[in-house]
């Protein structure tokens, strides 16, 4: 069992920057992917961003590409998320997960584990 406690989230300017962090406790944490996605209100949820076990591999959504940056730490069991540039449409409630596969998904069904979620609100 893993579990992921999301933080970071909060107000901020569109143009404006935040840096999302998931701590990660229990099982082995460097074995697996782990990816952010969000759930704006009203709508599904949606892929983000991933990362590979090592660290060495990521992929970004289209609407986050050239924003968006994930990195993670093993050593610290964490995994991050910077925002850049953000815009009001990056609005939402931003989950982490954790997958048992060392290799990237962009699926919800991919990832075995979910945190709470933590909010993020872009004000024009």
């Amino acid at each position: 069992q893993v579990q992921l406690d999301e933080s970071g989230g909060g107000l901020v300017q569109a143009g404006g920057s935040l840096r999302l962090s998931c701590a990660a406790s229990g099982r082995t944490f460097s074995n697996g992917a782990m990816g952010w996605f969000r759930q704006a209100p009203g709508k599904e949820r949606e892929f983000v961003a991933a990362i590979n076990w090592s660290g060495d591999r990521t992929y970004c959504a289209d609407s986050v590409k050239g924003r968006f940056t994930i990195s993670r730490d093993n050593a610290k069991n964490t995994v991050y998320l910077q925002m850049n540039s953000m815009k009001p449409e990056d609005t939402a409630v931003y989950f982490c997960a954790a997958r048992r596969s060392v290799w990237i998904g962009t699926l919800q069904n991919n990832y075995d584990y979910w945190g709470q979620g933590t909010q993020v609100t872009v004000s024009s």
